[in-house]
């Protein structure tokens, strides 16, 4: 099974979407400073999933949200996640993609 996820950094409000088969150890490597492009982001919350049974759909949707087209799509999960925020709810954002 593979994720695509995407992390909120509630200091500058920027996204990161990521890919993965292992979504709690990615995490923990996120959350530990072992990856590069967020090491220095800290903390990050996990706003939105996404499963796939397919690998090479799971990369073609993490490059699609990275994509200039998918910058809309990423702005309507982000608002959809501060929405929530306001409310009071809790947001979990795992949507299955099978």
């Amino acid at each position: 099974m593979y994720w695509v996820y995407i992390l909120y950094r509630e200091k500058n409000t920027r996204l990161y979407v990521g890919c993965t088969y292992n979504l709690q150890e990615r995490m923990q490597r996120h959350e530990n400073g072992y990856v590069r492009a967020t090491r220095f982001r800290i903390p990050l919350k996990l706003i939105h999933t996404e499963r796939f049974q397919d690998k090479t759909k799971a990369f073609n949707r993490e490059r699609f949200l990275k994509s200039l087209w998918g910058s809309r799509e990423k702005r309507k999960i982000k608002q959809k996640y501060l929405d929530t925020l306001k409310n009071n709810n809790d947001y979990t954002g795992l949507k299955p993609h099978d």
